[in-house]
């Protein structure tokens, strides 16, 4: 039996060699689930600038944006200007089942789409990030206060595990929202889902400030990426990050939801795009909120520098 073959025109290599350590997967596996869900993932993926994580034999896991000089003609790229970089990079774009057979067949695990799609942002986002691996309880209660404000705002959410250890609330925006405005409601969401419980949920971007409790992260607005619904993550098990109704989160653990197990659970139904509410406008209280909370990245260095001139000072 060989390890290669041809799909879709396709050539896929190596298809029995192990996928990474601790993955219990081969490259085969690999491409059988995201070939299995392909009419489930190319919707999220498609006229999104797409970074992957990549892994190759005997490395380290690495992100790769620009794609390389051998990418096929058939996949198309979209140039886009990178402020942190100075440069022009040029992202693919994942459209239908043969760009996702080669990224699979380039070991490209897992899959971080832009929250843009063409000229306008399409989500306002939080990651919940609880602060241990086995924390995962802990998300689920932060979830929730995040729901309340979201019903107190008047808006709807959907939520998937991350595939990691936490999850991630999606809020669909109508088009033609400036993206600092985007911004500055995802941090007011943020701060009053805390508000809700500040004993659970910290929006503290500083790691020594979190105090053990679940960290609401408003940072994934502008540029900014997040790991698509469906795609396999570089961890134990090769975990998936998948939708789940919200009445469900109690039920589940990301553990639930891997290569092996997911496809089987998406082969009649699109559960991301059943729970996905439509798009909202977002109410002006909670922008107008947003413009007076400080930027967390932002903040966060300033008072690491302020810290770190407190040391020097003792």
């Amino acid at each position: 039996m060989t390890s290669d073959e041809t799909r879709d025109g396709v050539p896929l290599t190596n298809l029995d060699q192990p996928l990474f350590d601790g993955a219990n997967a081969t490259k085969r596996d690999l491409v059988d689930y995201l070939d299995a869900v392909h009419e489930r993932v190319i919707p999220v993926l498609r006229d999104r600038p797409l970074s992957v994580m990549r892994v190759r034999p005997g490395q380290a896991p690495f992100m790769q944006k620009n794609v390389p000089k051998y990418t096929p003609s058939w996949v198309r790229t979209v140039s886009v200007w990178a402020e942190a970089s100075h440069r022009q990079v040029s992202y693919a774009l994942c459209d239908d089942r043969r760009p996702l057979l080669w990224f699979a067949n380039q070991r490209a695990v897992e899959y971080h789409p832009a929250l843009v799609r063409g000229d306008h942002f399409t989500h306002l986002v939080l990651d919940l990030d609880p602060p241990e691996e086995n924390a995962f309880p802990l998300a689920v209660q932060a979830a929730h206060l995040v729901r309340q404000a979201l019903d107190d705002a008047g808006l709807a959410g959907a939520v998937k595990t991350s595939g990691a250890k936490g999850m991630h609330i999606f809020v669909p925006v109508e088009a033609g929202i400036a993206v600092e405005d985007l911004a500055a409601a995802t941090r007011a969401l943020a701060a009053r889902a805390e508000r809700v419980d500040p004993a659970l949920a910290t929006t503290a971007f500083i790691r020594e400030d979190r105090g053990g409790k679940v960290f609401l992260d408003s940072t994934r607005a502008g540029g900014a990426t997040v790991v698509a619904a469906y795609s396999p993550r570089i961890r134990p098990g090769t975990p998936v990050s998948f939708p789940v109704a919200w009445e469900d989160l109690p039920q589940v653990t990301p553990a639930d939801f891997t290569i092996h197990t997911a496809a089987r659970l998406v082969a009649d139904r699109d559960p991301w795009a059943e729970l996905m509410p439509p798009p909202q406008r977002l109410p002006t209280d909670l922008i107008e909120e947003g413009h007076t909370i400080p930027v967390a990245r932002v903040q966060a260095m300033h008072e690491g520098k302020r810290r770190a001139r407190a040391r020097r000072g003792e």
